[in-house]
């Protein structure tokens, strides 16, 4: 059991790593984004506004309380 357990922390301390400065520039490359094609997702928020009739709404709201 204690074997398991330590071979489960050494597994999940593995995940964690520091990014130096000057590795930040490879990881803000388009290619390393999580999201999709910017063209792709132009195409589906013009197909999402035009079935819903209005537009707006597709980002992150900012401020507030958010009670709503």
């Amino acid at each position: 059991m204690k074997r398991l357990l330590l071979l489960a922390c050494l597994v999940a301390s593995a995940g964690c790593s520091t990014v130096q400065p000057w590795e930040k520039g490879n990881l803000a490359k388009p290619e390393m984004a999580f999201g999709e094609d910017v063209l792709d997702a132009r195409f589906m928020d013009h197909t999402y506004f035009s079935k819903e009739g209005a537009s707006g709404g597709a980002g992150v709201g900012g401020g507030g309380c958010g009670c709503n």
